[in-house]
């Protein structure tokens, strides 16, 4: 299957990127077959960096990792988290829709070089790898690594 684009602009900044991807990362680097992704294991980190349209004539690389599932969301959980986000360089801690922990960073397609591309990403990755651990023996849960292997 084919990977579908929503504009021409993606399209430039997927194609620009993937290789790339592989540069840098090698076999740790696996791509999906039907979206604009690319994937890096990184420690205990998995990350997806996915190209997402950004108007019609950009695109953001947008680095995601799944840090923790099954945590309890309680107030001391989310003032650690927020308090974590104010020293952070680059990226942010988030909640998605079933409330698991992600890390994430977004950067420009249009501007992005190679370098830039490797320091989101692995700012992503590393933080992910460190912080995963951390969560679960403060605050519980399971790391996403262990949920997908387990």
């Amino acid at each position: 299957m084919a990977i579908e684009f929503q504009t021409e602009a993606q399209q430039a900044v997927y194609q620009k990127i993937r290789p790339w991807f592989q540069e840098l990362f090698g076999t740790f680097a696996s791509f999906s077959e039907e979206r604009p992704t690319c994937f890096v294991l990184v420690g205990s980190a998995w990350t997806n960096t996915t190209v997402i349209p950004w108007g019609d004539d950009d695109a953001t690389i947008c680095t995601r990792a799944w840090l923790v599932t099954g945590a309890e969301l309680s107030a001391d959980l989310l003032l650690y988290l927020l308090r974590e986000n104010a020293d952070m360089r680059f990226g942010a801690f988030s909640i998605d829709a079933d409330d698991d922990i992600l890390f994430e960073h977004t950067i420009v397609g249009s501007t992005c070089d190679k370098d830039e591309l490797r320091s989101s990403v692995l700012a992503v990755a590393q933080t992910a790898d460190a912080y995963d651990d951390e969560i679960v023996a403060r605050f519980g849960g399971t790391r996403m690594i262990d949920r997908q292997s387990g």
